[in-house]
C-alpha cells in the first residue's frame, strides 16, 4: 500500500494558483489565507466571498478562462472547477515539479488537504488517505472540542517561554525541568502563566 508523506509547508511569498471560482475553490482560498502565499484565482466568475477577498486586496482574481501560462512559477496548484476535463487539463499543463491537487480526482493528485484544526500556532491534521472523508471530519470535530480556544494563547506562551529558557537558563537540569513542567494541565489552565512561570523558575534556581 502506498502511503502519503505528511508535511507542513511554508508558503510565505510563494505563488499559489486556484483554478475555479465556485464553492470548492472558495474553500481552498479561505484555507490559504494567513499563510503569506500570493493567492491567485483564475476564473471568469467567482463567488461573492472570493470577490470580496479580491476587493479587500487579500487575493488576486484573474477574471478570465484558464490558460497554461497562468501556472507559471506556481508552487501549488488547485484544479477546483466543476469541469472534469478542465481539471485534467490543468494537471497536464503543470510542470513536472509543480504540485497539483484535483478536486474531483484525488487518485491523480500530487497532494491532499487533510481535515484540519488550527489553534494559533497549533496545527492538527487528520487524514484517512481517502478511505473515509466522513471519519476524518468526525475526528476533526472531536479534536476541536479537545483542543479548544485556550490552546492558541497557551501555545504562544510556550513559544515565548521556550525562547527565554533557551537564552537565559544555563543549567541543563533546570532548563529541562522548566521545559517539562510548562507543558502541563496546570499551565494550560493557569489564569496567570507568566507569574506561575516566574515562581517556578525561582523555586528551581
Amino acid at each position: 500500500m502506498r502511503t502519503n508523506y505528511p508535511i507542513m509547508l511554508q508558503l510565505d511569498g510563494k505563488k499559489v494558483v486556484v483554478i475555479g471560482g465556485g464553492k470548492v475553490a472558495e474553500r481552498k482560498v479561505i484555507g490559504l489565507l494567513g499563510t503569506g502565499a500570493q493567492v491567485i484565482v483564475v476564473s471568469p466568475q467567482a463567488t461573492k466571498e472570493i470577490q470580496t477577498l479580491f476587493l479587500d486586496g487579500k487575493i488576486v482574481w484573474l477574471k478570465k478562462f484558464f490558460s497554461g501560462e497562468d501556472l507559471q512559477d506556481a508552487a501549488l496548484i488547485f484544479a477546483a472547477t466543476d469541469d472534469k476535463d478542465l481539471n485534467q487539463s490543468v494537471k497536464s499543463l503543470a510542470g513536472v515539479h509543480q504540485l497539483v491537487t484535483i478536486a474531483d480526482d484525488p487518485d491523480h493528485s500530487d497532494f491532499h488537504l487533510p481535515a484540519h484544526v488550527q489553534r494559533g500556532r497549533l496545527s492538527i491534521a487528520v487524514s484517512t488517505g481517502g478511505a473515509s472523508p466522513i471519519l476524518a471530519k468526525k475526528l476533526r470535530a472531536e479534536l476541536e472540542q479537545q483542543f479548544d480556544e485556550r490552546y492558541a494563547e497557551y501555545i504562544d506562551f510556550l513559544f515565548a517561554a521556550r525562547q527565554w529558557i533557551l537564552k537565559e537558563v544555563e543549567d541543563p537540569s533546570i532548563k529541562r525541568k522548566l521545559l517539562t513542567v510548562i507543558v502541563s494541565e496546570d499551565f494550560l489552565n493557569s489564569q496567570n502563566r507568566a507569574e506561575d512561570f516566574r515562581r517556578l523558575y525561582e523555586e528551581l534556581k
